[in-house]
């Protein structure tokens, strides 16, 4: 199989400030974003060979590029992952040459239909449609579902929502205990949000630390695991990426998993894209 190698987005959309959320230098490769209409054509449907020739294939490597923060000068490796199912893609890292790091990923959940998804609370409103992880380098990459929760959400026109609204909806209902929205959100310390709008479809933000401990094999009361999201809206539902590593690896995994939430894309559907409001009661 031939492979095309597609140049990494243009950042630059993002904040220069370091201490912001996602502090990204513009990429010098490419002028655009992954969904842009030069890279993806603005049609109702993509053909999979499009998405090959696109180099949008799921196991597909990019080209190397600089990476930010810590990282800043030094080369990351990429891949894209594309979900046709649910019609978003996003890149997540490979190689760190400078490093010798070479990441192990494992997919723990391959994308699946909304009905059909693993629920992360009792009312099953925010489902993890796909998921992939890192276990050696204790590193999670999810893609979750879920509408509204409109106690933080109060109007039905986005473009009112404010990225602190966005990321309160989402956290209420990432909870797997049984405890109310209020207490779900307890468990977590948002410390940064912020919007952007790209292709005309605004993308919120947000950084945020999970005060549940992330394993049983470490006590340390002060070891939270530390997350990155971006979400954008479709369907009146929220897409939400989710990339998190534990906290005292945050300086030096944080501006890696910051790359992978800057990248994720809702892209045009084709044929297999399934709306989460379809045959709800589907569960294969």
């Amino acid at each position: 199989m031939k492979v095309v190698l597609l140049s990494p987005p243009n950042l630059s959309f993002l904040p220069n400030n370091r201490r912001s959320l996602l502090h990204h230098r513009k990429c010098r490769f490419h002028e655009k974003i992954i969904s842009c209409s030069s890279c993806i054509p603005p049609k109702p449907s993509l053909r999979r060979r499009d998405l090959m020739l696109l180099g949008l294939s799921s196991s597909l490597p990019l080209l190397l590029f600089p990476s930010s923060g810590s990282h800043a000068e030094e080369e990351l490796k990429m891949a894209t992952m594309v979900d046709e199912i649910n019609a978003y893609a996003y890149m997540y890292a490979l190689e760190l040459p400078s490093q010798n790091m070479v990441f192990k990923w494992v997919e723990s959940r391959k994308p699946e239909r909304y009905s059909s998804a693993a629920p992360l609370s009792p009312d099953a409103r925010l489902r993890i449609v796909s998921e992939r992880v890192d276990i050696i380098d204790n590193l999670i990459i999810s893609v979750s579902i879920g509408p509204p929760n409109f106690q933080f959400i109060k109007s039905k026109d986005k473009s009112t929502w404010t990225a602190k609204d966005v990321a309160d909806s989402v956290l209420s209902d990432r909870s797997a205990l049984r405890v109310s929205s209020s207490q779900r959100m307890a468990e977590s310390s948002v410390l940064n949000v912020q919007s952007s709008e790209i292709d005309d479809e605004p993308y919120w933000y947000y950084e945020y630390l999970v005060r549940r401990s992330p394993t049983k094999t470490i006590q340390e009361s002060n070891l939270y695991r530390h997350n990155v999201a971006s979400t954008v809206e479709r369907d009146g539902y929220l897409y939400t990426l989710n990339a998190s590593t534990l906290s005292k690896q945050w300086d030096k995994m944080g501006p890696i998993l910051e790359k992978t939430v800057a990248s994720f894309r809702l892209v045009p559907s084709t044929e297999n894209y399934v709306p989460p409001y379809k045959d709800p009661w589907r569960f294969w």
